[in-house]
C-alpha cells in the first residue's frame, strides 16, 4: 500500500479498540486459517512460476484458488448467519521494476505479458474468514536454483527486502514505535544499497479493515516526515507489515470500497456497479475481472472513484533496469509476545540467493539472531537482571 491509498481519518475509529481475551483465540483462529488457504496457494502460484508462464493466468488461478480454499471451511452458519469468506487482496503477479498490485485484465495490452528466465517476480494475496484478513507476498527469480543461484542486484534486492523483513518482525511488539521500524529498514536496505520503496504503508488490521489508521511509512519524503503520525503498538493489535527494496528510484485494476464515506451516486451504472461491489468484496481490495461487466465496470467506478467511495490501488514503477523485491506478512501482538500469522516464506533459501554484500551493523546482527518471542525462562533472566540493578 502506498501513501497516496489513504483511507478516511475516522475509517477505523470504532474498530482499533483492544479486542477482548474471549474473542481474541476465535479471532486468531480465523485469521490462521485464512493464513493456511494463503500458504497453499502461493506454493502452487511458486509452481507456475515458470518461464513462458503469462502473468494473468497466475493472477486468475490464484484468486480462483483462495475462492476454492475459502468456500471449504467455516461452512457451519453462526447463529443462522452465513460466515462471510473469500479474497482479502486480488492475486498480484508484479516483475522486475513493477513495484506492485499488477493484476491485468484480458482487455489490458499488458494482458500477453509473460515471464523470462531471472525474471523478479513478486506474488501478493490475501485472504479473510468473517472479515479477518491474512495477507503475504514473497519475491522468487524464475529459473533460479543452487546450480544458477540469484547474483548482482537482483540478489542485493531481495536480501535487502528479506533481511528488513526479518528486522521488522522482531520490531514490531507491543510498546515500539512504528519510526523505529522506519529507520531499522532502512538501515537494513542500506548494507545492500538499496532503498525501501519511498512512502509504502504497512497498516494495522481489525475486522473488515487492512488499512487501519494505524501506521508505519517506509523511506519518507521530508513533507511526510513532519505529517505522518507517530504510534506505539500495543498488545492486542494486528498488523500486516509490507517491506520493499529498490535498487534505484499504469493502470488500475484493483480498487477498495471505503466504508466510511457516503455518497449519493447520480448515474444508474454507477450505482450499479457500486451495489455489485458491496456484494462481491465487501470491505475489502477487489479486481475489476470480478465483475460483470468490464466495461459498464470501468465506466460506474469512475463517479465512485471521483467521490471517493472506493480507492484505486495504482501500479507502481521503478526505472527501467531496476528491481524491486517484496514481502508482506500479518502478524499479531499477543500477551506472550508476537505471533506470527501467516507463514514464512516459502522460495527464499541462503543458497538461491549470493550476494557480494552483507549486513554488518552489529545491533541489526544481534537483533537477528533473537526468536519471534522471548521464553518465559529469558524473560524472568531479563527481570531478575533488571531487578538486581536497582538494588
Amino acid at each position: 500500500m502506498s501513501d497516496s491509498e489513504k483511507p478516511a481519518a475516522t475509517a477505523t475509529q470504532a474498530t482499533d479498540k483492544k479486542p477482548a481475551a474471549s474473542t481474541l483465540e476465535a479471532d486468531l483462529t480465523k485469521y490462521k486459517t485464512a493464513a493456511d488457504v494463503v500458504n497453499n496457494v502461493m506454493k502452487k502460484l511458486i509452481e507456475l512460476c515458470v518461464e513462458g508462464a503469462k502473468v494473468i493466468d497466475i493472477c486468475v488461478e490464484g484468486d480462483k484458488l483462495i475462492e476454492e480454499g475459502t468456500g471449504a471451511v467455516f461452512n457451519k452458519p453462526v447463529k443462522g448467519v452465513r460466515v462471510q469468506k473469500g479474497i482479502a487482496f486480488p492475486t498480484c503477479v508484479s516483475v522486475n521494476n513493477t513495484v506492485s498490485h499488477f493484476s491485468p485484465l484480458a482487455s489490458d495490452p499488458q494482458s500477453s505479458q509473460t515471464l523470462a528466465k531471472d525474471d523478479v517476480v513478486k506474488l501478493h494475496l490475501g485472504a479473510h474468514i468473517d472479515g479477518f484478513a491474512s495477507v503475504s507476498a514473497e519475491t522468487i527469480v524464475v529459473g533460479a536454483s543452487p546450480e544458477n543461484p540469484v547474483t548482482g542486484r537482483r540478489a542485493d534486492a531481495i536480501k535487502a527486502a528479506w533481511h528488513a523483513t526479518e528486522i521488522a518482525m522482531r520490531m514490531v511488539k507491543a510498546g515500539n514505535k512504528n519510526w523505529a521500524v522506519t529507520e531499522a529498514v532502512g538501515r537494513v536496505a542500506s548494507a545492500w544499497d538499496c532503498k525501501p520503496v519511498e512512502g509504502m504503508l504497512s497498516c494495522q488490521q481489525t475486522q473488515n479493515v487492512i488499512d487501519g489508521k494505524k501506521r508505519i511509512i517506509l523511506n519518507p519524503s521530508e513533507a511526510q516526515k513532519k505529517e505522518f503520525e507517530a504510534v506505539t503498538f500495543a498488545e492486542g493489535e494486528v498488523w500486516g507489515i509490507d517491506i520493499l527494496a529498490r535498487t534505484e528510484e499504469s493502470r488500475t485494476t484493483i480498487y477498495q470500497r471505503d466504508s466510511t464515506i457516503t455518497y449519493q451516486l447520480k448515474m444508474k451504472t454507477s450505482r450499479a456497479v457500486f451495489s455489485e461491489v458491496q456484494k462481491k468484496a465487501g470491505a475489502f481490495p477487489f479486481n475489476i475481472r470480478v465483475l460483470e461487466d468490464e466495461k459498464r465496470a470501468r465506466m460506474g467506478l469512475q463517479e465512485a472513484v471521483q467521490h471517493s467511495l472506493v480507492k484505486p490501488y495504482d501500479v507502481v514503477f521503478t526505472p527501467s533496469n531496476t528491481f524491486v523485491a517484496a514481502y508482506h506478512f500479518t502478524i499479531a501482538l499477543l500477551p506472550n509476545g508476537p505471533s506470527l500469522i501467516t507463514h514464512p516464506p516459502i522460495w527464499y533459501k541462503p543458497e538461491l540467493v549470493k550476494t557480494e554484500k552483507e549486513l554488518e551493523d552489529e545491533e541489526l546482527k544481534t537483533l537477528l539472531t533473537k526468536s519471534l518471542r522471548e521464553s518465559k525462562k529469558s524473560k524472568k533472566k531479563a527481570q531478575e537482571k533488571e531487578a538486581d540493578g536497582t538494588n
